[in-house]
């Protein structure tokens, strides 16, 4: 009734690459941040447009990188860390591979 459906985000892959990069992580590192166990492959497809991750993946990029799901989803909003954006302290033995690597 009146609500106009709302199509696939069309810039959710450069965005979700553009996390990974923040991070300063490679796609096995982010991995094992997001506690992702369907495999390292699955990133590739996210970030190349041929796959959309699931929600609960969305949250978890959305949570590690500090910022809403929406900036994520909207193309109309453009993906900006906050000024004094910090790699999250979650997983210290994660992070401690990310440096190491």
């Amino acid at each position: 009734m009146g609500h106009k459906r709302r199509g696939k985000p069309k810039r959710l892959a450069e965005k979700l690459l553009a996390v990974r990069r923040k991070l300063g992580a490679s796609q096995s590192q982010l991995a094992k941040l997001l506690d992702f166990g369907k495999g390292t492959a699955r990133f590739s497809e996210y970030e190349h447009g041929t796959r959309e991750p699931d929600l609960i993946t969305l949250l978890k990029y959305a949570k590690l990188a500090h910022i809403s799901i929406n900036v994520l989803v909207d193309d109309d909003v453009e993906l900006r860390f906050p000024k004094n954006w910090k790699p999250p302290k979650r997983k210290a033995a994660s992070w401690q591979l990310l440096e190491r690597n």
